[in-house]
């Protein structure tokens, strides 16, 4: 479970991919993307990431400053580069979710996934916005057109809502997190080995696993 609009979830996905290529044939993952929205209200203009921050969690500037450049090096440290001065609002990320259920099943989720996260924190792009949403299928290969009539209709909406109930009936609060075989939890943007570890040593770890 995870949100475009979350930077441990980027640290967390490029983190699991290290994790993914050290353990190689140990392992069979069939990895899926669920939907989770930080700010399902988020109004269609976003809203200045400062002033957001400060409302929601109540961090100082200086508290603020030090958690981007955390966040800044964490990133660094797995290949992900983030922007985090440039990036000044947040925003709705319900659209993209629906792009990301209709990649599942196209097959890319994955790939657009990484797109729409490099959209949002390194290029600094409006992830509610139709045209980069476009823009951003239509880099990974996926059909612009097609895109198009599902962000212009009601598609994956209820597909989209059905799933964020079910996992926060089950208890998912924050993202990301991570659910190997459908029971085993790892919450947060955890460093590689961490992933790793888990990945060769969960009891009755079957061939074929879900992450």
């Amino acid at each position: 479970m995870s949100d475009v609009s979350c930077p441990w979830c980027a640290i967390g996905l490029k983190s699991l991919e290290q994790a993914l290529l050290k353990v190689g044939d140990e392992v069979r993952v069939d990895l899926h993307f669920q939907p989770f929205e930080l700010n399902p209200d988020m109004g269609p203009d976003g809203q200045d990431i400062v002033e957001h921050v400060t409302q929601k969690y109540g961090a100082t500037a200086e508290q603020q400053a030090a958690t981007r450049e955390t966040i800044r090096a964490r990133g660094a440290a797995v290949g992900f580069t983030f922007d985090m001065e440039r990036r000044g609002r947040i925003y709705n990320t319900f659209d993209a979710h629906r792009l990301l259920a209709w990649a599942e099943d196209e097959g890319m989720q994955r790939q657009l996934k990484t797109a729409l996260l490099e959209a949002y924190f390194t290029r600094c792009e409006d992830p509610s916005n139709h045209e980069v949403l476009l823009r951003t299928a239509e880099s990974v290969g996926l059909d612009r057109e097609r895109a198009a009539i599902i962000l212009g209709s009601n598609e994956y909406a209820e597909d989209v809502r059905t799933r964020e109930q079910f996992f926060q009936r089950a208890g998912v609060k924050s993202v990301p997190a991570i659910i190997i075989n459908q029971r085993h939890l790892i919450s947060g943007g955890q460093p590689p080995e961490v992933f790793e570890r888990a990945l060769r040593e969960i009891p009755g770890l079957e061939p074929e696993t879900t992450a």
